[in-house]
C-alpha cells in the first residue's frame, strides 16, 4: 500500500511540474543589476521587443527594436541578430520579453531575459534614451 501512494504522489508531482506556470526556454531571466553587469559586456546583443510607439518613449541606450507581436519577429532577428552572440531581451513588464527569448532560445540564440522589463529597469533609476 505504502509503494503504491509513493508512485501515486511521483506520478502527481511529475505530472504537475509538466503543466506548472514556469518560464518556457532556454534562457535566463535576470534582475535589473545583474542585467546591468551583463550589457555591459560589448559582445551581448541588446533587444527590445516591444512595439515602435513604446521604444520611441525611451529604451535601453544601443538596443535593437523588433516588435515581438510581429509576425515576422523571428524572421526580423534572424536577419538582425547574431547566432553567436548572447542577446539580452526585454520589454515593458517581462510577459512579452519572455516570449521572445523562448522563440530566440529555441532558434538557437543564448538568451537572457529582463525579468520584471523596462518598467523596474527604470524604478531603479537606470539610464535611458529616447
Amino acid at each position: 500500500m505504502f509503494k503504491m501512494n509513493q508512485l501515486a504522489v511521483g506520478i502527481f508531482l511529475f505530472l504537475s511540474s509538466l503543466f506548472s506556470c514556469q518560464q518556457k526556454g532556454d534562457f535566463q531571466s535576470m534582475d535589473v543589476e545583474d542585467f546591468d553587469t551583463l550589457i555591459q559586456n560589448e559582445d551581448i546583443q541588446r533587444l527590445d521587443v516591444r512595439t515602435l510607439a513604446e521604444y520611441s518613449e525611451g529604451h535601453i541606450a544601443k538596443t535593437i527594436n523588433i516588435n515581438v507581436m510581429d509576425d515576422s519577429f523571428a524572421a526580423m532577428a534572424d536577419s538582425l541578430l547574431q547566432k553567436d552572440k548572447p542577446v539580452a531581451v526585454y520589454c515593458r513588464s517581462g510577459k512579452r520579453s519572455k516570449k521572445a527569448a523562448a522563440i530566440l532560445s529555441a532558434k538557437g540564440y543564448k538568451v537572457f531575459d529582463l525579468d520584471k522589463g523596462f518598467n523596474s529597469w527604470q524604478e531603479a533609476g537606470k539610464e535611458t534614451e529616447r
